[in-house]
């Protein structure tokens, strides 16, 4: 059992490996999968696996591997505002990333068979909303999940700008899953023992992409209640905004322009990002490797992209990474401008809480 990519110590060691093997090629990627620590979506007996490039799954649980997730994100072309369907939902780890980039006027809704993990994905979304730092960095759009089988959504259901599905597609339910895109989306799944990109090109045009060999565990087919029909899935309706809400929005993103003009007057060149633990870079030859999650259920085939085998400037490296002093490789601890700024205006304290979306930290 192996992974496409050395394993990391930490969350930014695990995406520097993934950049390096050209897994994740965007600003808007790397940002998402650095503001989401996977580890947080693991129990904790297991989370010494976090880093490393495989598979995992306890149970209902799931999380596919983070070279499948990067590319998924790479191929899914996201922009704020989108639309997003996630079929087989799990833990919401992807949907948590994907909603970091469409923003809070984006749709982002999962459908998930199981109803142990849509609880499971809601209590690691409130975990991320209430503790993490990098929440304050983004404007969220907060994924819903419903339960059922993403076979059986209703007819009626609103067509999305990205789909992706986490299980193996037949080839018979390809245009039920085309169905679901508007004109200009964007469809990721496994079909065909490959993920493939298809973007819809017109009403009854497509253009289809095959990205890597992948082996997903396949689709449940829809089972038939005692009375014979279907149970049809519906969907979370198109909520809009509140004005509380909308007002909240707009004005944690004038305290964060504030913010900028403050650091970019006082450094020039904005805020700058935390500095990580340099390392040496290791280059690694093309390999096919096999990720088994359970001998039954899942196994994926992957190629990496990376094919430099040139060991040049090793050494050097090495030598500047052993003279720096254990001071300099520390990084600081991140600061939460927007928390600090919110906390020291003039606001009564509940207005305070409300722009910080009542968070612990």
């Amino acid at each position: 059992m192996g992974g496409a990519v050395s394993a990391g110590e930490d969350n930014d060691e695990l995406i520097d490996n993934l950049k390096e093997a050209q897994y994740i090629r965007t600003e808007l990627v790397e940002q998402a999968f650095r503001a989401i620590d996977r580890a947080d979506y693991y129990l904790e007996e297991f989370k010494e696996n976090a880093y490393k490039d495989l598979a995992w799954k306890h149970g209902n649980i799931h999380l596919s591997a983070p070279c499948i997730y990067s590319e998924v994100m790479e191929a899914l072309d996201l922009q704020p505002g989108l639309s997003f369907l996630n079929l087989g939902s799990g833990t919401g780890y992807l949907s948590s990333m994907v909603g970091l980039i469409l923003g809070p006027f984006g749709v982002n809704h999962g459908v998930e068979l199981h109803p142990d993990v849509i609880e499971y994905a809601k209590q690691k979304l409130d975990f991320f909303i209430r503790t993490s730092d990098s929440f304050d960095k983004f404007d969220f759009c907060e994924p819903s999940f419903v339960p059922g089988n993403c076979l059986e959504l209703s007819p009626d259901c609103s067509q999305y700008d990205r789909v992706y599905c986490g299980a193996g597609v037949q080839k018979e339910h390809e245009d039920y899953m085309k169905s679901l895109l508007k004109v200009g989306g964007i469809l990721v799944m496994p079909l065909e023992e490959k993920l493939t990109k298809i973007t819809r090109t017109g009403p009854s045009a497509w253009e289809t992409k095959k990205i890597l060999a992948v082996s997903f565990a396949p689709l449940v087919q829809p089972r038939r209640s005692e009375s014979g029909k279907s149970r049809l899935v519906q969907l979370p309706p198109l909520a809009v905004r509140s004005l509380q809400d909308l007002a909240r929005i707009a004005i944690r993103g004038a305290i964060k322009k504030v913010i900028h003009q403050e650091a970019v007057s006082r450094n020039g060149d904005g805020l700058k990002a935390t500095p990580r633990f340099k390392r040496r870079r290791v280059r690694r030859r093309r390999m096919e490797t096999i990720v088994f999650l359970d001998k039954e259920v899942f196994a994926s085939r992957i190629s990496n992209p990376s094919e430099d085998n040139s060991c040049e400037g090793l050494g050097e490296e090495q030598r500047e990474e052993d003279e720096q002093s254990p001071a300099e490789m520390k990084p600081e601890p991140p600061v939460n401008f927007l928390r600090e700024k919110v906390l020291s205006l003039p606001l009564p304290d509940p207005l305070k809480y409300y722009l910080l979306y009542y968070r612990d930290k």
